[in-house]
């Protein structure tokens, strides 16, 4: 009976919370009409909000330091803050021909250790393109800059079709949480996230919660709960993963700008200069001829000169045409002002520059569109058309994070120095000094938790210790810099590490942390100690690592 009352209970509480989520989109004045969704997904507010939460959840991702929305941020377009520089056709970086990817995840092998990445080493690799905007995903017939999120979704774990036509959203949504560079340890497979999510506490790393969201986890429910109420019961499968991901992105419709104002009649909602530069962007810039006005683009795809098609085949990989090569999506202009950089390449940082790159023509003639010619404008006429581009364009409630643009707090973007490295190591073989990877967030329930070490010596004997406190700075041991105190440990793992020669040596210790309430709040320490002839004492030593389970 009371097993029975308390899911009759959440049963309620979730329904409020979809009935939250649908009344926290606040009508829009109708410029856009809403996104057509496939027969097989129609949008419902409990499938929404389980796909908000799962979209900003870092558990998603192997290491848990990735959410969807973490290279999708509102604030900054629908697109990410954050930038490495990748060689571009020349080899070199920096140099003025890099591209500009999001980072994601440190490149871990098949069974999640740690191993390096040939152009990032240790350090988290990058997309090979610029992150594009995610906000107007659910007007598109194919996603990613090369269009290769087709308008058919398989479902990657059954291989059914589950859509026919109409989910390139679906299909675009199951590529990142899988993939070894953005989201994944390499050869991760569906049945790994599922089972993940079937232990993870929802959005278990964020906070200040929106409120939709907030009322959605009232009473602490389990993703099979919330899958439950979104479809009817609880299993989790990725097809109801890229469902709810879609259905949630459909909600995020940025048709209230000034642009939009203007259009419905409000003669004030654009300044002169900005009327001017509609003015230029539908006549002499020709910039309405593929940024069609309403969802500012055609969804064609095109090759505006910006790079040489040899160094990225662009929509060409896809089809396999020639005739494609080099062509990359044309984006909605919509809150284009927001991001940080543009173009597929990320090469430019503000509307100036692109507007100066379309003023003389593009820069790479193999199989430039032939609308792209010399614009010939004054500089009068560029700054009012990059003046009504940046601010003509950009919905307030995006800029501001407002519903139905509201999202959770991530844990990256707290700084919260947990796990935090401390103290000082040692040099070995060829000077060098192990260093600690430590990114991993001590949560409870994290089936994926681990902690790595490397520029270690290779093919050599590491241990791995923790500890329940730390010593005090300066303190040693046989020359060798403690971070730990060796008296009140609480784990020993011995490994080889992997890698040949000095320097080169890596190693990672990994399992999973306990489901457990009892160990909230409670302080581990960890150093790595490498057996090696040329170090003092015999070991070479990393810094300290201080964790504090959550």
């Amino acid at each position: 009976m009371l097993h029975a009352l308390l899911a009759s209970r959440r049963t309620t509480v979730l329904l409020a919370a979809a009935t939250a989520f649908a009344l926290s989109v606040p009508a829009a004045r109708a410029q856009l009409p809403p996104p057509v969704s496939p027969p097989e997904n129609p949008i419902t507010p409990e499938k929404a909000v389980l796909g908000k939460i799962l979209f900003w959840d870092e558990q998603l991702s192997s290491d848990n330091t990735i959410a969807c929305g973490t290279c999708h941020r509102p604030e900054f377009g629908g697109g990410d803050l954050r930038f490495i520089a990748n060689p571009g056709p020349d080899g070199f970086r920096p140099s003025p021909d890099d591209l500009f990817g999001s980072p994601g995840v440190i490149r871990s092998d098949d069974c999640n250790q740690y191993e390096p990445d040939p152009l990032h080493g240790f350090l988290p690799q990058s997309t090979a393109r610029n992150s594009p905007t995610n906000l107007m995903g659910g007007y598109h017939a194919e996603l990613f800059w090369d269009g290769r999120a087709s308008t058919t979704f398989v479902d990657p774990q059954s291989g059914n079709v589950a859509i026919a036509s109409g989910g390139a959203l679906e299909t675009q949504s199951v590529g990142p949480i899988v993939s070894s560079i953005e989201m994944a340890h390499a050869a991760r497979d569906w049945d790994a996230v599922t089972n993940k999510l079937e232990f993870s506490h929802p959005l278990a790393l964020a906070d200040q919660l929106p409120a939709d969201v907030a009322a959605a986890l009232i009473g602490d429910p389990t993703y099979p709960d919330l899958f439950n109420t979104a479809f009817g019961d609880s299993a989790i499968t990725s097809e109801r993963i890229a469902f709810a991901l879609a259905t949630y992105q459909r909600t995020l419709v940025p048709d209230q700008t000034p642009w939009d104002d203007f259009n419905a009649g409000d003669n004030g909602a654009l300044t002169q200069r900005q009327k001017n530069g509609l003015t230029l962007f539908t006549g002499k810039a020709g910039c309405a001829q593929c940024h069609t006005t309403g969802l500012f683009t055609n969804d064609s795809f095109r090759n505006i000169g910006l790079r040489d098609p040899a160094t990225d085949p662009g929509r060409e990989a896809v089809t396999g045409d020639h005739g494609d090569r080099g062509k990359m999506k044309v984006p909605s202009l919509r809150n284009v002002g927001l991001r940080l950089r543009v173009m597929h390449t990320g090469q430019f940082v503000d509307l100036n520059q692109v507007v100066g790159f379309y003023d003389r023509g593009g820069d790479f003639a193999d199989n430039r569109d032939p609308l792209i010619v010399p614009l010939r404008l004054s500089q009068r006429e560029r700054d009012e058309l990059a003046d009504f581009v940046v601010n003509g364009l950009i919905d307030s409630r995006v800029r501001n994070e407002t519903a139905p643009f509201d999202r959770p707090r991530l844990r990256t973007e707290t700084n919260p120095l947990n796990p935090r490295i401390y103290g000082r190591g040692s040099r070995g073989s060829g000077g060098f000094e192990p260093l600690v990877i430590a990114v991993t967030p001590p949560n409870v329930g994290n089936l994926d938790f681990k902690f790595g070490v490397f520029q270690a010596r290779g093919s050599a004997l590491a241990f791995a210790i923790l500890s329940y406190s730390s010593e005090p700075p300066g303190t040693t041991w046989k020359g060798i810099p403690l971070n730990i105190d060796l008296d009140q440990m609480a784990y020993a793992l011995a490994l080889s590490t992997f890698g040949a020669g000095p320097g080169a040596g890596y190693a990672t210790f990994g399992g999973e942390l306990p489901d457990d309430p009892t160990l909230l709040g409670l302080g581990f320490y960890g150093q790595w100690f490498v057996t090696d002839p040329a170090a003092t004492g015999g070991f070479a030593s990393s810094a300290g690592v201080e964790f504090t389970i959550f």
